[in-house]
C-alpha cells in the first residue's frame, strides 16, 4: 500500500481529524473519574491517536500535564522539547541499532514541545495518554516571537515548528 493511501486508510478507521497544533487526532478514552488540579477538576486520564505526516508538523505547544507517548507505526518521529536546558531531541519508534530510538516517550507537564516525521513522503502513527487528562483550557499554542525571544539560539528549529 502507498503511503498515502495508508495515511487516508488511517485518518478514516481511526476517525481522525485535524489537531489545531498539526497532524490529525481522534480521542479514544477519557476516564469518568476526575481529580483536583490546581487550574480545577480534570478528568484522571486521556488518550488519543495521534497521526502526523512528513509534510506537517506538531507545532510547538505545552499543556498542564504529563503525557507519554507511545509508537504504533510509520516512520520515526522526533519529540522536540525547548527548556532552560535549550532544545533537546528525543527520537520516537521502533528500536533499532540507534540506541536512541525507543518506542514509549514521556514529556513532562509544563514541558515546551512539538515534533516532526523524520522521513520524507512518511508518516508517524502513536497514541498519546495525559494524566491529568487533556484539557483544551490547559492547552497552550506558542508562536514564532514569543519563543525566539525566550530561545534566541533556537530560531531554526523554532521556525520548523511554529
Amino acid at each position: 500500500m502507498k503511503v498515502k493511501d495508508r495515511i487516508a486508510f488511517l485518518v478514516e478507521k481511526l476517525r481522525l481529524t485535524p489537531h489545531p497544533e498539526g497532524g490529525f487526532y481522534s480521542e479514544t478514552y477519557r476516564s469518568g473519574d476526575c481529580i483536583s488540579t490546581d487550574s480545577g477538576k480534570r478528568d484522571l486520564t486521556t488518550a488519543i491517536y495521534f497521526l502526523l505526516t512528513s509534510e506537517n508538523v506538531s507545532k510547538f505547544h505545552r499543556i498542564k500535564s504529563d503525557e507519554l507517548w507511545f509508537f504504533h507505526e510509520g516512520s520515526k518521529l522526533t519529540v522536540h522539547t525547548l527548556s532552560e536546558i535549550g532544545h533537546q531531541q528525543y527520537s520516537l519508534g521502533y528500536p533499532s541499532s540507534n540506541a536512541k530510538t525507543v518506542p514509549q516517550h514521556l514529556v513532562p507537564a509544563n514541558t515546551i514541545f512539538g515534533s516532526s516525521v523524520d522521513e520524507p513522503g512518511s508518516y508517524a502513527l502513536v497514541s498519546c495518554v495525559v494524566a491529568p487528562g487533556f484539557d483544551f483550557r490547559d492547552f497552550e499554542l506558542f508562536n514564532e516571537q514569543k519563543l525566539i525571544t525566550l530561545f534566541p539560539k533556537h530560531a531554526d528549529i523554532i521556525k520548523k515548528l511554529t
